[in-house]
């Protein structure tokens, strides 16, 4: 009995010390956030402040010093997430997961982005301040790789840290561009509807810009089977460990509309949830430069930043910049392919991917003039008809990282607008506000018209020499507003006017969130920082409610029990609002899914429906298709005996909705809040791993907000009634010209994305309750919250 009471007593002191021992390596991962570091490349003693979030405030004689000591510190807190953002362009995460990640690896690898960057950097003045900080910045990167502490991450998966390059830099760039576009989830679709079904079902889409009801206004002021592309597309991006960009908002207030006569900038781009979150934020001061910035893992400019003079900010311009063709291949040989009246060989560009624990894959990239065959980079594409992906990211002069640099560097408003030219892709509304009272909505892109016979939303025809004709128009017709009349500006990936009566083509988003942001901003005149705090919280669709209303005219009550009589009264009386403590959010939505799964799913089967169910299109359609009484999709193409009617497919939806409510959530319809269904949990790529999932996940929590509200937070539409949020604002930032040291943020998560930081999840809550902190900008309030690292000359 003794000895094995000494036995388990043993065992009990080996648990605990293998614990303890953990519990230290764990810790000793957490970052350096004081204490001294010596440096190579910098000139002299450079100080860092952390903040009480984490925030490193980095003052510096030069900005060649500064950008060395952000790449160290970006490092401490992000390699992770750094890693696996460098690796998605040029197909390698099959080295990391295996051969799960090889399909997308012969994707990506096959679009072009990698071989694209080596073409940029090849173009880059080396003499320019953009190249000397990018070096700057990946030499701090490096020496932390060389220096610092590995990240766990990379020790569970067993793999080696590599120095980085300017090709990384280039590379996340040019993933975060591909992530904006919506063509290649779109058009096969629409294609593959108009020749099963005819075009009379394409009118309901709206595909001539018919549905964009609530545009956004120029002003040139002065300065003060082929769906199988769409499906597996949209689950490359979906499974992949690096969130894609969605959509956004932002707006910017002239001084006249504001209570202390400056401007007040909002800016919220909608990115993917994931853990880390995407923006790693840093404020920089040195004699001759101030940015307060918000970094992609891995670059070394900041996409969103202010200062005391000005700030600017992205959303989503949804214009079309990559199309699809159809190649016509010779009859006798399949290497050629035509080009008008000739035929042209295929170039064939060579990739190795290689796989851990298996062996290397070569990959032969077939590629016309348009661009490359998609054929072979997705296993699930069945037509033996190749297809062609043209994009503007690899076909134009990529000037990304002088663009970056530039929009963080701007003298002023002229100076800063001449560099959004230098943006050929991804298409963005750039957002700008300053201290002198300017503001301004720019749209970036390479624009382009297609001959009028051409419809640019389905797959073109590569070979008749028409479809691929491009007048590329000059940046001074790109959609803008310079200081309007108006007095303000905003975005939230609608559709912008007709400029010289041309309506730009594109995949814009419904009209909700636009006309909710507008209704608020015209009428008021004394906006201040707290008002905008609450608009960019605020839950309630503009759109929404009338539509539920509609549709609830035209239900027969007589044929419904208590509970769906309830139910309708709830529906009538819902104003839009979408607070996790609401009823009627959860009853519309699960309609909602019921009506477009009884409208749409019968003639495009589940996986082309489920396809659909993840554009734009379909956002765009509801509203003005359920109210359409010939539309052609109302009929049940499975009964072939009688011909459904808008009428019936409601109220089918409508009955269908409350039985399923009534068995997911009982049958006390005052217990179905939103909140129990709309969740947010923040993934990390290896908390898909069940055992590791409570260590590096972060939630789950309730939340307000829904699908196309201000507080858009994103969720994909099932049928089992519960809507895990999968992306949203990836920031919420407010900056007062009239107090810009007390402008506010927020992050979904925190600063770090070491799981053993403080800062790696400090912010979550905060932000799930829809709260904000200071971005802080006076050193002496800097100083009196922060801890202090040195980083002195080596």
């Amino acid at each position: 009995m003794k000895k094995l009471k000494k036995i388990s007593f043993i065992f009990v002191v080996f648990l605990v010390l293998l614990a303890l021992g953990i519990f230290a390596y764990t810790k000793y991962k957490k970052p350096s956030y004081d204490g001294e570091i010596s440096l190579n490349g910098i000139s002299k003693e450079t100080t860092v402040y952390f903040d009480d979030y984490g925030i490193p405030h980095i003052y510096s004689d030069s900005q060649k010093d500064a950008l060395t000591v952000l790449g160290y510190v970006h490092a401490q807190d992000r390699l992770w997430q750094m890693e696996l953002m460098r690796r998605i362009a040029p197909g390698r995460l099959s080295e990391l997961f295996g051969s799960k990640a090889l399909k997308n690896d012969l994707f990506f690898a096959g679009v072009g982005i990698d071989e694209n960057s080596k073409k940029a950097i090849a173009e880059l003045d080396k003499n320019s301040e953009t190249y000397k900080l990018a070096l700057a910045y990946l030499d701090g990167v490096n020496q932390f790789i060389e220096n610092g502490k590995t990240p766990l991450e990379f020790e569970l998966i067993g793999i080696e840290k590599e120095k980085y390059t300017l090709n990384d830099i280039y590379n996340i760039f040019g993933f975060m561009s591909f992530s904006f576009a919506m063509a290649q989830k779109t058009d096969p679709l629409l294609t593959d509807i108009r020749d099963k079904f005819g075009i009379d079902y394409l009118k309901d889409f709206g595909i001539d810009g018919s549905l964009g009801k609530t545009k956004l206004k120029n002003y040139k002021g002065e300065v003060a089977d082929y769906s199988e592309i769409s499906k597996s597309i949209s689950s490359l991006l979906e499974s992949s460990p690096i969130p894609p960009f969605i959509g956004s908002n932002s707006w910017v207030i002239g001084a006249q509309k504001t209570k202390n006569g400056k401007v007040i900038f909002a800016n919220d781009p909608h990115i993917g949830f994931s853990q880390p979150c995407t923006w790693y934020e840093a404020h920089i001061v040195t004699p001759d430069y101030e940015m307060y910035g918000y970094y992609l893992a891995g670059t070394p400019f900041p996409l969103l930043g202010h200062n005391r003079n000005y700030a600017y900010g992205l959303t989503m311009f949804e214009n079309d910049d990559l199309d699809l063709f159809q190649e016509e291949e010779h009859p006798q040989n399949t290497n050629q392919y035509k080009v008008g009246e000739n035929y042209k060989e295929y170039s064939i560009r060579k990739k190795i991917i290689k796989v851990k624990d298996s062996t290397s894959v070569t990959l032969n990239v077939k590629e016309s003039v348009h661009g490359p065959i998609m054929n072979d980079l997705l296993s699930t594409l069945s037509t033996t008809k190749p297809i062609a992906m043209s994009w503007i990211y690899t076909q134009q002069k990529n000037q990304i990282l002088d663009a970056v640099y530039g929009l963080s560097h701007a003298k002023n408003m002229t100076d800063f607008y001449s560099k959004v030219e230098l943006i050929h892709a991804p298409g963005l509304n750039v957002m700008y506000g300053d201290a002198k009272n300017n503001i301004a909505w720019i749209t970036s892109g390479k624009l382009y018209k297609m001959d009028a016979s051409v419809n640019p939303n389905f797959i073109l025809n590569g070979s008749n020499g028409i479809d691929d004709k491009k007048e590329f128009l000059p940046f001074s017709k790109n959609p803008s507003a310079i200081n309007p009349p108006w007095h303000y500006v905003y975005s939230s990936n609608n559709q912008p006017e007709a400029v010289d009566g041309y309506l730009y083509p594109g995949y814009y988003l419904p009209e909700d969130r636009a006309k909710r942001i507008s209704i608020l901003l015209e009428p008021k005149n004394n906006w201040t920082s707290t008002d905008v705090q609450k608009m960019i919280l605020d839950n309630t669709s503009a759109v929404s409610p009338n539509v539920a209303k509609s549709w609830a005219k035209v239900i027969d009550e007589k044929v419904l029990n208590a509970n769906e009589k309830k139910a309708l009264a709830t529906i009538q009386k819902w104003t839009g609002s979408n607070l996790q403590s609401e009823i009627a959010p959860t009853i519309y939505t699960k309609w909602l899914y019921c009506y477009l799964k009884n409208t749409f799913q019968d003639e495009l089967g589940k996986e082309n429906f489920t396809a659909f169910l993840g554009t734009h299109i379909m956002k765009q359609t509801i509203a003005s298709q359920s109210q359409n009484e010939t539309s052609p999709w109302w009929d049940d193409v499975a009964t072939a005996d009688k011909k459904e009617t808008r009428t019936e497919i409601l109220n089918r939806s409508f009955k269908e909705a409350i039985a399923e409510l009534e068995t997911q959530l009982g049958n006390d319809l005052t217990s179905w809040n939103w909140g129990k269904v709309h969740t947010l949990e923040h993934q990390h790529p290896l908390g898909k791993v069940k055992a590791l999932s409570g260590y590096f996940n972060v939630g789950t929590f309730e939340v307000d907000g829904a699908n196309e509200v201000i507080n858009n937070l994103i969720f994909p539409m099932t049928g089992d009634g519960i809507y895990k949020v999968t992306a949203g604002p990836s920031t919420r930032r407010i900056i007062d010209f009239s107090d810009v040291e007390n402008s506010v943020s927020i992050l979904p998560t925190g600063q770090s994305g070491v799981p053993t930081s403080e800062h790696y999840d400090d912010q979550a809550e905060m932000y799930a309750q829809g709260k904000f902190r200071k971005m802080k900008m006076n050193k002496k309030e800097i100083i009196a919250t922060s801890t202090k690292l040195v980083f002195k000359p080596e």
